[in-house]
């Protein structure tokens, strides 16, 4: 009975061991699989790792200046030619105008970059809304 009690005990030793080793591996494995298609993710979905902060104001010779701050969030994924769309708003909410800007530049995970515009806004414009619309990434 002692012997069979050892036994069974040495087995199970060796087989908790063996389970650990595979487990470890299969780690590592999929790591390399889930930082793939997280990399995938980001880079087909720019629009939504890119934030846009955007404030605007008056200068003297009555354009709207508009400042965007782009943020990347995302943790793998660099992007570059930033498309965005400035839509012009009145005081009671109707859209009276649109823009097209690119912005030219490299944005790293986690980066922030600042971008500056001046437009002739239509009259009556009350409000500026900034929306990221694409990107290439890199």
């Amino acid at each position: 009975m002692k012997q069979y009690f050892l036994y069974t005990i040495m087995a199970l030793s060796l087989l908790s061991c063996k389970e650990k080793t595979q487990e470890e591996s299969f780690d590592k494995k999929t790591y390399e699989v889930v930082k793939e298609t997280l990399e995938e993710k980001e880079k087909k979905n720019p629009t939504r790792f890119i934030a846009a902060n955007n404030r605007d104001r008056k200068n003297l010779i009555g354009q709207t200046v508009v400042i965007v701050n782009l943020t990347n969030n995302a943790t793998i994924a660099t992007y570059k030619d930033i498309a965005l769309k400035l839509s012009f708003f009145s005081k009671t909410n109707v859209k009276l105008d649109e823009g097209n800007e690119t912005v030219y530049e490299t944005l790293k995970p986690g980066e922030t970059i600042k971008f500056k515009t001046k437009y002739f806004a239509p009259k009556g414009t009350d409000s500026v809304a900034v929306k990221v619309i694409g990107a290439k990434a890199d």
